[in-house]
């Protein structure tokens, strides 16, 4: 008998054990629901940051919670005042408010890469700001919030030097 012949006498067989245990297969749907939190997980290596989770007004991140951005390098965090995508600047043109990226001028070691999470949408980068990143020597990924937090956790679980600068994932323009 073939592989195959064996393999089709078999499945009625299969089939029926399945229906009298009464046992579920796992669906499609939940198994990819599961995938989008895979990252966003409660064990944080010693020293390192992590998100664990996000809402639509800010992120959890080595358990604690922080409302609106947040920018994050090395094991550096910071709360960060821009309240939508347009307000970052390469700049910082006003002292009372902190919403550019102008610290990448003095922190060292360089960040590799700087993932942007644009909130709920992927928005477009201002021409300026992405001469100003790519004028530090880092390299961007800009994402939707939820997808920034994830990559950030995986690169940096990797051993990567990395940066994220997000705005909460409710933020939609």
């Amino acid at each position: 008998m073939a592989a195959g012949q064996k393999a089709t006498a078999v499945l009625p067989t299969l089939l029926r054990v399945l229906q009298k245990n009464q046992t579920a297969l796992p669906s499609l749907r939940r198994a990819f629901s599961l995938y989008d939190q895979i990252n966003l997980i409660d064990d944080v290596p010693e020293g390192q940051l992590r998100f664990q989770a996000y809402d639509d007004t800010g992120f959890k991140v080595n358990g604690v919670s922080y409302d609106g951005s947040i920018l994050l390098a090395g094991n550096l965090l910071m709360n960060w005042t821009p309240k939508n995508f347009s307000d970052i600047t390469p700049e910082r043109y006003d002292f009372h408010v902190f919403r550019s990226l102008s610290i990448f001028k003095t922190l060292r070691p360089i960040p590799e890469i700087l993932i942007l999470g644009c909130g709920k949408y992927i928005q477009p980068i201002n021409p300026e700001l992405r001469s100003f990143i790519r004028s530090t020597g880092m390299k961007l990924e800009a994402v939707d919030s939820r997808n920034a937090a994830t990559t950030y956790n995986i690169l940096n679980e990797e051993g990567r030097m990395v940066a994220a600068a997000l705005v909460p994932y409710g933020v939609t323009s």
